[in-house]
């Protein structure tokens, strides 16, 4: 497993990690999505692990907290091989203080998820949504208690605008708070939002992208396809309208072209998808789901071998789109692009 750091920090991260949403099954979005128990959990963990992915993402949404907590019994008695990251802010119920990341907010989230865990301290702690209510002073000095405090140890984002991001990396720089190092996004060949802002902005501050949903939203599994209707056993049937849009026809476009380049290189369109997605700018980890061993260790083939540039170019060319603006100049005239160079190729491995 090749190994890579997170955005401008030392921490050391898998390229892949083991998204938890499918672990605990709690309500009809997580339930959809998959109800591993504790110990289907340590099989998938073990596994992982033997392949040297020792980064596994959660959140106290997830399931109503009950990811983190099968998370935890299945890192059990091996806590020093792991990287925990999990994430707070968004509701958990219909309480005052049971959302956003005011101090009293953030401390008993910080808390609760040490408890459910069963850790005291979380490697990459991320805030889920931004909360515009709470000063940013008062967020960040927060995390900054926490991590001085040992229980957090790397602070991410999850789902900012840049705004958001480069506001909040403002503040924490003015005070001396510790910074944001990783941004958790959506990211993948039918949803490249991502490259009109957040890339750039990632490039200049030293935000790590750790992708969620890199096989858009179930949609690039290979079994959704033009004139065919969607599988019965398709998560998409209960989820599609939680996750982002996607037009029917460049998706079926996208899909022809992973097609071929399946063809030409024996793989499968997840691991061709996934590792288009490796090759791109800021891209320190991509979070892989897998609802039992068999989907996972097809998504472990996503990595030890590379796309060629013609592939790379191919799929770039099929799944882009004409940015909005202000972004769309840059596309268009030289000037611009001179003044904002474009980069290509992955982060450097270490």
């Amino acid at each position: 497993m090749e190994y890579r750091r997170l955005g401008a920090s030392g921490l050391k991260v898998p390229a892949l990690s083991l998204g938890a949403g499918t672990f605990g099954g709690r309500g009809p979005l997580f339930g959809a999505w998959g109800n591993t128990d504790a110990q289907e959990a340590r099989r998938l963990v073990d596994i992982c692990v033997d392949a040297g992915i020792t980064m596994f993402d959660t959140a106290d949404v997830y399931s109503s907290g009950a990811s983190e907590e099968v998370l935890g019994e299945a890192i059990k008695g091996r806590r020093d091989q792991v990287i925990v990251s999990t994430k707070t802010s968004l509701p958990m119920g219909d309480g005052p203080g049971e959302a956003g990341s005011s101090r009293s907010r953030l401390i008993t989230a910080c808390e609760d998820a040490l408890r459910r865990l069963g850790t005291d301290y979380i490697d990459l702690f991320q805030l889920h949504a931004f909360d515009a209510g709470t000063p940013l002073e008062e967020v960040l000095s927060t995390l900054d208690t926490l991590v001085r405090a040992g229980k957090v140890r790397y602070l991410g984002i999850s789902n900012f605008s840049g705004w958001q991001a480069m506001k909040s990396l403002a503040v924490a720089e003015r005070y001396g708070h510790p910074r944001y190092v990783a941004h958790q996004v959506y990211y993948s060949l039918v949803g490249r939002d991502y490259e009109w802002e957040l890339m750039p902005l990632g490039l200049d501050q030293g935000l790590g992208a750790v992708v969620w949903s890199p096989l858009g939203w179930g949609r690039l599994t290979g079994k959704v396809r033009r004139d065919q209707p969607l599988p019965a056993n398709s998560r998409l049937h209960h989820t599609a309208d939680y996750g982002p849009p996607v037009e029917d026809e460049h998706l079926y476009r996208v899909v022809d072209a992973l097609d071929e380049i399946a063809q030409e290189t024996g793989r499968t369109i997840p691991q061709i998808a996934i590792n288009w997605l490796l090759q791109r700018p800021t891209v320190s980890s991509v979070i892989i789901g897998a609802r039992n061993e068999q989907q996972l260790r097809q998504n472990l083939g996503a990595v030890g071998w590379t796309l060629t540039p013609g592939q790379m170019a191919k799929l770039d060319a099929v799944s882009g789109k004409t940015a909005p603006y202000p972004y769309f100049p840059y596309q268009r005239q030289e000037g611009f692009a001179r003044l904002n160079p474009a980069v290509v190729g992955p982060p450097p491995a270490v």
